[in-house]
């Protein structure tokens, strides 16, 4: 019988943990996500609504907006993390080493982590076989970066009971789809541990842009207020947040701008510390060893 999320990781309160150390107080945790949408399925989302409320095949306004991101938001991405001299965690299909090839190799060759995030854009739970596109995914990644990923971030964050196992299995390390801790947590699979990273839903531009259809500003303006009660408590307590953005979405003319504030902001504060994903897992590790 799959055990169920509390089974795999008993209730903790943060304050009746021993603090991590870290030479700062806040470690900014960027996420780059890569989707590929395949045409001959309903898409991921949707910017423009189905005429009548009637889904149609092939929905070409819907895919051509994500395609604008991989051909053009990504590039200014690329040339903000190039200045900023960071090296953020790629959370990607699979599949764009094969479809966006392009893509895949200036993330690769910029030295940015790659970070499992299936195949292609599905949920895991409509996935027939998904042990097998897990490996394939993973696979596919090493061969094309000469490098097994450690991380894995679900399509929406989803999971299976089973998935765990499966990831373990996979060689996958840490994931990013339990969004709630500041810290990094581990969590039991009946055939080992995975450790937790504190990705967010709430400082993710889908939901601020797409779902709430919030502006730009208040994006920014959630950011800085987030990092700032992070930041007050990082005296005591290190704290991790991390900023999940998507080239369709952050990359349109109209948000970068506010995205390289973000980085202005933050980046004004001593103590303020970026790394990937692989990073902060050795980090956490170092100090909290995982069996």
């Amino acid at each position: 019988m799959p055990m169920i999320p509390r089974e795999r990781a008993p209730f903790s309160a943060i304050v009746d943990r021993p603090p991590l150390k870290l030479d700062g107080r806040v470690i900014v945790w960027s996420i780059v996500n890569l989707e590929v949408w395949d045409i001959s399925r309903p898409m991921a989302r949707q910017v423009i609504p189905a005429p009548t409320g009637q889904v149609l095949l092939p929905d070409v306004p819907n895919w051509s907006w994500h395609e604008y991101g991989m051909r053009v938001g990504v590039w200014r991405f690329f040339d903000l993390y190039k200045r900023l001299g960071i090296k953020p965690t790629l959370s990607a299909n699979a599949r764009i080493c094969v479809d966006y090839e392009r893509v895949a190799a200036e993330a690769r060759d910029a030295g940015w982590e790659f970070m499992g995030h299936a195949y292609e854009q599905m949920p895991i739970h409509k996935v027939e076989d998904q042990r097998g596109m897990i490996f394939k995914s993973m696979d596919t990644m090493e061969k094309f970066t000469g490098k097994r990923p450690v991380g894995w971030l679900g399509p929406g964050l989803t999971q299976t009971f089973e998935t765990p196992e499966i990831l373990v299995d996979a060689g996958v390390k840490y994931i990013g789809d339990w969004v709630y801790d500041d810290e990094p947590t581990v969590i039991s699979a009946e055939n080992g541990k995975l450790v937790t990273l504190p990705y967010s839903v709430e400082l993710n531009d889908i939901p601020m842009m797409i779902v709430k259809h919030h502006e730009s500003g208040y994006w920014l303006q959630r950011i800085k207020d987030w990092f700032d009660r992070l930041y007050a408590e990082g005296a005591d307590r290190p704290k991790i947040m991390p900023i999940g953005i998507h080239p369709y979405i952050s990359g349109q003319p109209d948000r970068i701008g506010y995205l390289e504030q973000v980085y202005e902001y933050v980046n004004r504060f001593d103590g303020v510390v970026h790394m990937n994903g692989a990073e902060i897992l050795d980090w956490y590790t170092a100090q909290r060893p995982v069996a």
